[in-house]
């Protein structure tokens, strides 16, 4: 009999459309490798792994009603394959490419030293309609369009059994890890059927005004599809979320809005990972190289504003819902990451590092260059300095959300919490029961502005942005802007001083 295929998970947990089982066929031996240096990096955390062994658990339990469990392994990626593929006699190995972060791009580049040296073939096929070494992204948008239309790709009815015993009783938790204590009470699971039933009741019932509630955070827990974890970790596919949207009927009012806004949603995803795969140092440099060593590193501010004591009530009742959830809408990361980048002036490594950690939808492609995007960085979008007061007013005008979320204000009258300071009992509050502002905000925000829109006119700014412009503006409306508008926001004149809040 042939020697089997061994197939290496990643991110990547499913056996519904994934191209890598299709290919590996019905003699395979499905692996996983827990990684414990990947699980030390900085922006890696418990709930995170919470969240990835039910996953796995989930994962384990399907393979095994194919008829062969997966392999669990604990160590390290190279060592660990290396001893399955001398085990079974392996000689080819297949997994799916990853667009991750740097440790996994070294890690995966490790594996094929090792693999050709081994006499191994290890064969990576794409799970998305991201491009391995896209030359440029003309076109890249149609391509997505074919792949997404090529249909979901078959599992195999059934599985040979290669491996049945020997196998681990249980995943291992957070502590035998080594993961600090993460408590995070209502994070979402990661099962494949609650992946499953947040997919079908957003697109039966929860979609419904998607558009209009995604923005606040009060309606943006149920309105939005919350399949961002599930797509992080490959539970779901973009293409099986895709064509399931494609599916769903849209006679009803608003609803064909609704799918259109969430469709060009999924796209953006593609785009922006698409980033991080053509330019890798996304995750480490400023995308424009003049921004390097303009921010601070500031301790002080930096803890203050992770652990939701800024004294500004909508930034911290925001930080604390994510810390408490693992999730927050785009909107408000995109104001807390702004306020960390304009208004406390902390460079995008040390909060982009902070955010990742409690992000369990972690995804480096969308995260770093967003988190870029929003400290201004990148040098062809247009700055975004959120006033988060007036945020707070839009988003949360009853003060609702701040009350659940910061309630140590709750002697602050309504007129007065989104910015307790101008309350005439302000005194009895601030600087005891809450923390009074770490920063003057209009001060703060004027000093960003003139800095920032200074660089913008200096001697070779423009130059660099046009060549960035090249590389990874989208070429297609609705994921990111056109080349021409990248260009006009990179040299746009300054606007007016009070305009705090920019669109999104």
């Amino acid at each position: 009999m042939s020697a089997p295929v061994l197939l290496w998970f990643k991110r990547d947990l499913r056996i519904t459309d994934h191209p890598a089982l299709a290919l590996a066929g019905a003699r395979v031996l499905p692996v996983y490798v827990i990684e414990p240096e990947y699980w030390a990096l900085p922006d890696t955390s418990a709930r995170q792994w919470a969240f990835t062994a039910e996953a796995l658990d989930s994962l384990r339990a399907e393979l095994a009603a194919l008829g062969q469990p997966l392999i669990i392994r604990k160590g390290d990626a190279v060592a660990e394959l290396a001893r399955l593929c001398r085990r079974f006699k392996i000689a080819h190995m297949v997994s799916h490419e990853e667009t991750g972060n740097a440790w996994t791009f070294a890690r995966d580049r490790r594996v094929a030293a090792w693999a050709r040296g081994a006499g191994v073939d290890w064969q990576e096929v794409p799970q998305s309609a991201v491009v391995r070494r896209l030359a440029s992204r003309d076109g890249w948008q149609a391509a997505r369009n074919r792949f997404i239309r090529a249909g979901a790709a078959d599992a195999p009815p059934a599985l040979a059994p290669v491996c049945t015993a020997d196998l681990p009783e249980r995943i291992p938790d957070a502590r035998a890890l080594g993961l600090a204590p993460d408590p995070c009470a209502h994070r979402q699971r990661g099962n494949h059927k609650a992946a499953r039933a947040t997919l079908d009741s957003f697109l039966s019932t929860r979609a419904d005004g998607y558009r209009a509630k995604m923005s606040s955070p009060l309606t943006a827990e149920r309105a939005c599809s919350r399949l961002s974890p599930y797509l992080a970790l490959g539970v779901l596919s973009v293409r099986e979320v895709e064509l399931a949207r494609q599916a769903t009927p849209v006679d009803r009012p608003g609803w064909k809005a609704s799918m259109t806004s969430f469709a060009k949603r999924l796209a953006w995803r593609d785009h922006f990972v698409q980033k991080l795969e053509d330019e890798p140092q996304l995750e480490h440099r400023c995308l424009h190289p003049a921004h390097e060593g303009l921010r601070d590193s500031d301790a002080a501010l930096l803890h203050a504003w992770a652990e939701g004591q800024t004294g500004v009530p909508f930034v911290d009742a925001c930080m604390r819902y994510l810390t408490a959830t693992g999730w927050l809408n785009f909107r408000m990361r995109a104001m807390l990451m702004s306020f960390a980048s304009y208004h406390l002036w902390l460079d995008w490594r040390d909060t982009g590092a902070v955010l990742a950690r409690r992000f369990t939808d972690y995804e480096p492609g969308i995260h770093w260059s967003q988190v870029q995007m929003q400290s201004g960085t990148t040098g062809i979008n247009t700055l975004r300095i959120y006033n988060p007061v007036k945020q707070g007013h839009d988003q949360d005008p009853e003060g609702r959300f701040i009350r659940a979320w910061v309630p140590e204000l709750k002697a602050i009258a309504p007129a007065h919490l989104h910015a307790p300071w101008t309350a005439p009992n302000a005194g009895a509050v601030l600087g005891t029961r809450y923390p009074e502002p770490v920063v003057d905000l209009v001060q703060a925000a004027r000093r960003a502005r003139d800095v920032m829109w200074g660089m913008r006119k200096d001697a070779g700014f423009d130059k660099a942005a046009r060549a960035i412009v090249v590389k990874h503006a989208s070429r297609a409306g609705g994921t990111d802007r056109s080349s021409a508008g990248a260009k006009r926001a990179a040299t746009r004149k300054r606007p007016d001083p009070a305009q705090l809040s920019l669109d999104l």
